[in-house]
Order: C-alpha cells, then structure tokens, then sequence
C-alpha cells in the first residue's frame, strides 16, 4: 500500500523548523511507500527571505519539485511544522503539528488562535510531536493532552556532518590561518538564551592561561539581529580590559552558508561550546557531534536526550525565572564550570581523542534522518 503524507511548513530557508522540514522531506522521498506533496507556509517575519543554496545541487532540486497537493487531496496524514502553531484539522484522515517550549511553557502568543494551549488542544484532535523530554514538560505544564504528545528527535545527515580525515583537516585549517589555534565554535542567533555572555566571559578567562585560543561565532543574520545581539552582549557584559583581550582571538560569521559550508566549520574547530538557557532541542551540538568534535552544553536541558558523557562535558546549572518572564523557566549555567570544562578540553587531548569516535558512532547509530523519519512513520502508523 502506497500512503499519502501532506507536509505543510517552511523551505529554503536557514531557520531550524526549515531545516528540519526539508531533511525530513528528502528522506520521506525515499520511502517507496510514500508518496509526499508539500504545501509552503507563510514566513514568520515579512522580511525573511529565501536562501537558495542550502543543499547540493540534487537535493535543490528533489526539494523543489515536491508536488503541491491539490485542493480536494486525498491524504493519510497532513504534519505541519510552521510558527506560529495552528492546530486546524487537515482533510487528511490525521492531523500533526510540529511544536517546542523552550521556555518551559507556550504562551499565547505562539498560537493562530488567541487561546491558551490547553484550549486549543482539547479543541482540536492533533497530534504534537516535539523534538525533545525537555520541551514535552513545557507543553504538558502549558495544559496539552499528555496522550497526544509525541518526542521525536532531529537528526543529521551523515554524508554532510562527518569528521574529515586528520591530512584533510589539517589543509582545512591551514587555508584558514587557524594551524596551531585551539578553535572553541558556537552556532546561532546570539539572543540571550544562547548565553553569550557566558561563552564570552568564560572565553576571556581561557585566553589568560591559554592565549592560543580562538573563538568562531557563527550567527544568523538574514533571520535575526545577531550581530547587534553579540555587540550588545560585549557592551554591556565585558568591561573595556576584556574587550580588548578577546577582540583579536574573535571570528564572527553572519551570512548563510551552505550546509557543506557549515560542515566545514564544525570540521575545522577543536571544540563546540553551548551554555544554553534554554532549547527546544540544540541541533548544533548533535551536529557537533557527528563531525567528531567534543561538546560543553548546559546540563539539565534538551541536550540531555542526545549527549553523554563519552564526547559531552555538560555544565552545571540550576533552573531560575528569567527577568524578563517569571512564568518562564530557564537554565543558568555556571560560568565557572564552564570555564574549567573549557581548560579540561583544551589540556585533556585524550578526551578529545575519544570523543571524535564516541560521538560519532553514537550519533550515526541513533540520531540520523533514517532514525527520525522511521518514528515519524511509526506514529503515523504507516
């Protein structure tokens, strides 16, 4: 039997919800019992704009060519995955709606309706699906049915995020001037739930006892204000000393790149660094991950679903009330331990050593787009 899925949501665009749609998509296409058509949403922000060049070549093309469902289509399942979240029943036979808390809680504001969670949720029979135990607290504390809320991971691509061989590393790093640093990585949109303030401060404190190290920022500057976020965090978070300490052992990347593009700065790095507050899921860190590379993330969070301590250093942290939400929760990350993971890191090569096989095999194994789409199916019950 052939099954008809109806996926609704985002393209071509560097935004996580983008992403994760259209690797799901391209591994839908290859199931030979399913037959996919896609339905593009609406941008969030009117100034968001297509980036074409995300995939290779082939894959640009497989996603293009999605076929658009028609009006009366008769489908299986429709799973949309859009912000904000709309829980209006599809015409197929069962309706699905991708859905995080970050913040431990969903407000208003996230939905189509002017409601609470937990009214749209009694109201309409939809399915959530979540990508991690961390945001599933968050919406069964905002009132949705625990019955109707499913975990299902992201995952990576492993013929794009993959350690190179050390030769080829090596070449990599010497057309990137960065030979003998020891590079400290960080990918996002630099607003304060990423904890730039912490990587920054923590940074500073490592470049006195190691003055190799390098810290490359990557940031999303066609969908949010990194850039300014970073300079209001150095502004107001680092005195004038340690500006001028960090400055010059600072790369900051704001444009789109290509996930090959991407790959390339998680394969050139020695490290990856992220003392989240809060996330619905982190894929940066299991990207890190797949291409070898150690990991320091906040403990306590997302990442806890798909990290241990075989290639993560997780941070100490408790869960406070953000100034600015005191109905949200939030993970405050010890700076400290952040700082002491980092030396650990930087003096333990060992660690780094097995680390690269560790996370590696652990995330192939479990944590692939095969993986995903094949829960996905079996809460579809195809």
């Amino acid at each position: 039997m052939v099954y008809q899925v109806v996926i609704e949501g985002w393209r071509f665009l560097p935004h996580s919800y983008s992403i994760v749609n259209q690797f799901q998509c391209l591994e839908l296409l290859k199931r030979e019992n399913i037959n996919i058509f896609h339905k593009d949403l609406a941008y969030f922000k009117d100034n968001w704009s297509t980036y074409n060049n995300l995939f290779d070549s082939s894959d640009d093309i497989k996603l293009r060519n999605l076929e658009i469902p028609h009006i009366h289509q008769a489908s299986d399942i429709t799973l949309r995955i859009a912000y904000p979240y709309n829980f209006e029943l599809s015409k197929s036979k069962r309706t699905c709606v991708f859905i995080t808390s970050e913040l431990g809680y969903i407000n208003d504001r996230s939905l189509w309706l002017n409601c609470s969670l937990e009214e749209a949720h009694r109201k309409f029979d939809v399915t959530l699906i979540t990508p991690s135990n961390w945001s599933k607290s968050g919406l069964i504390q905002s009132g949705a049915d625990l019955d109707r809320i499913v975990v299902v991971p992201h995952g990576i691509d492993p013929s794009i995020y993959r350690p190179l061989l050390e030769d080829e590393r090596k070449l990599l790093r010497k057309q990137h001037g960065i030979d003998n640093d020891f590079v400290f990585l960080s990918i996002g949109s630099m607003s304060y739930n990423k904890r730039m303030d912490l990587v920054m401060k923590a940074f500073f404190r490592v470049l006195e006892k190691h003055p190799n190290a390098r810290l490359v920022l990557k940031g999303l500057d066609s969908l949010y204000p990194s850039q300014n976020d970073l300079h209001a965090v150095i502004k107001n978070f680092m005195t004038e000393d340690e500006m001028n300490r960090i400055v010059g052992r600072i790369t900051y990347i704001g444009s789109p790149m290509s996930f090959s593009e991407l790959a390339k700065l998680y394969q050139i790095a020695d490290a990856y660094i992220s003392p989240y507050g809060a996330e619905g899921f982190n894929l940066p860190v299991l990207e890190a991950a797949a291409c070898g590379l150690p990991v320091i993330c906040t403990k306590g969070g997302s990442t806890d679903d798909f990290t241990n301590s075989s290639f993560a250093l997780h941070i100490d942290s408790q869960i406070v009330h953000p100034f600015w939400d005191n109905a949200a929760i939030f993970l405050d990350a010890s700076l400290e331990h952040l700082t002491e993971l980092m030396y650990f890191v930087i003096e333990r090569e060992s660690f780094r050593n097995s680390a690269k096989i560790e996370g590696v095999n652990f995330v192939r194994e479990n944590f692939t787009w095969k993986n995903v789409v094949d829960r996905l199916l079996n809460i579809f019950d195809l």
